[in-house]
């Protein structure tokens, strides 16, 4: 991890004017393991880069050195306090768009001749199951548009969606599984300063996405069965 991440998160902690522990209890960390990022002993996942970022009010670009402007692209929570439904759309535009952009060059960089077709057919799936669910809201849809039927496509999209993500882990290991060729992959780092460092016009929507979604199912991982719900 670059010295300059370590540096910068020290700092944004003064500013704060908190002490180590608050921030420790804060991002969900021991006060020890924070004191290693502070002070460069140890490199953080994308997680922890993602929850600083956010409660610093600072991209991920600036926290990771990779950037002199401390506002990147919008966070999940500025994402949040947009009231506007055009730049609520416009900000999930860009995000998914930068996104799927990342996935499709960090293919581009495995020089993989199957990743790319794979992911476009995972993602072509996911378009496709969305826009069936929006037709099927249609008062005046036609059945007969498509070939599979409304009690069926679901199902079935299902089933070749849990297929094409065996393919894309395959694809991605160059393991030649499921119907594909054995490749020899050159996977790019994708830790937080080499993204941001070898994406940099793009690595943010990556980051807030992924936060989005971490704030979703996170909630849900330590429900064990018979636990209940609070409200």
């Amino acid at each position: 991890m670059a010295s300059d991440f370590s540096r910068t998160l020290a700092l944004l902690r003064k500013e704060k004017k908190i002490s180590q522990r608050t921030a420790a209890m804060d991002l969900d960390v021991s006060q020890a393991l924070l004191s290693h990022y502070e002070n460069g002993l140890r490199e953080p996942g994308l997680g922890f880069v993602i929850r600083a970022a956010n409660y610093y009010g600072v991209s991920c670009d600036y926290l990771l050195g990779c950037s002199m402007a401390r506002e990147g692209n919008i966070t999940s929570n500025k994402v949040k306090e947009i009231s506007s439904p055009s730049e609520l759309t416009e900000a999930h535009r860009k995000t998914i768009n930068n996104a799927v952009s990342l996935l499709f060059d960090i293919s581009e960089q495995t020089a993989s001749k199957q990743l790319s077709d794979e992911i476009a057919g995972y993602l072509s799936l996911v378009i496709y199951k969305v826009f069936r669910y929006l037709y099927l809201a249609d008062p005046e849809r036609i059945e007969a548009a498509f070939r599979t039927s409304s009690t069926q496509f679901d199902g079935l999209c299902n089933a070749q969606i849990a297929l094409s993500e065996l393919r894309i882990k395959s694809a991605a290991l160059g393991s030649g599984e499921f119907g594909l060729e054995s490749e020899e992959i050159h996977m790019p780092s994708l830790t937080p300063t080499d993204l941001t460092r070898n994406f940099p016009n793009i690595s943010q929507s990556m980051l807030t996405l992924l936060q989005s979604v971490a704030d979703v199912i996170e909630p849900h991982q330590n429900i064990r069965r018979g636990d209940k719900r609070t409200h």
